[in-house]
């Protein structure tokens, strides 16, 4: 049987710890839990409309990195009023969506400066997302079915080290010692015009500049904090948002 949730996994930044970029010193590891009817009645006909509005298509594919830079086909955002409009249309969109966020942000330079033997990054943050993707799961009555995680494709060698450590992390490799026989893999082609991905993928950046400039405006982390995983207190640190070390 099929859990009632999917999950869209995508990351910020590298898991180099050799060459640090004194500008984006962490590594973010965000996940993304849509409750799968939300997902296909609203979230995705939403974001289709928004697509067809400005594109006339909904081909395109929203990566953080080409809107932020305004790279084609977002070079329209070069225009400071259509610019403002197009991001408080895509901000609203998110903020509308259903969905839960579980994330991990890695600060490289504690990480490296603190363990003689500090690991690697994704595969720590990988770690924690899972733990609590697994009590959010057991929150909600999901685990005695299947629940996917889709990943974006990086590459033959890459997808199966992240395989392998997932594997290991769902058999005992985790803190609790359970057993996450209800969690799978799925990886997905770069090209592919997937909803929950790209929202991923439009999320995960917002997350790490919050730790590295704090005080910096960062409107989209207002409507991201909505989103997070929260325990009984209310609190997010520790259940939605894990920051190490």
């Amino acid at each position: 049987m099929f859990s009632d949730y999917i999950v869209y996994v995508d990351e910020s930044g590298d898991h180099d710890l050799v060459n640090i970029s004194p500008n984006y010193p962490v590594f973010v590891l965000a996940f993304c839990i849509f409750e799968k009817e939300a997902y296909v009645t609203r979230t995705v006909p939403n974001f289709q409309r928004l697509k067809f509005r400005w594109f006339g298509h909904d081909t395109v594919v929203f990566h953080e990195r080409e809107i932020r830079k305004q790279l084609a086909p977002f070079k329209f955002l070069q225009n400071q009023e259509k610019r403002a409009q197009f991001i408080g249309e895509m901000n609203a969109l998110i903020q509308d969506a259903e969905f839960t966020v579980i994330a991990a942000v890695i600060n490289k330079d504690r990480l490296k400066g603190r363990y003689a033997d500090p690991g690697n990054p994704y595969e720590i943050a990988l770690q924690f997302c899972m733990e609590r993707l697994y009590r959010f799961l057991s929150e909600n009555g999901q685990t005695d079915r299947t629940t996917h995680c889709i990943l974006e494709r990086r590459g033959k060698k890459e997808d199966a080290s992240i395989e392998l450590e997932f594997r290991r992390i769902c058999d005992w490799g985790n803190f609790g010692r359970v057993h996450m026989n209800c969690l799978d893999i799925q990886f997905l082609e770069k090209s592919a015009n997937s909803c929950g991905l790209q929202i991923s993928d439009l999320i995960a950046r917002p997350i790490g500049l919050a730790e590295i400039r704090p005080h910096q405006r960062n409107r989209a982390l207002k409507i991201i904090e909505q989103k997070f995983r929260r325990g009984a207190n209310g609190r997010a640190n520790g259940y939605g948002l894990k920051i190490f070390p």
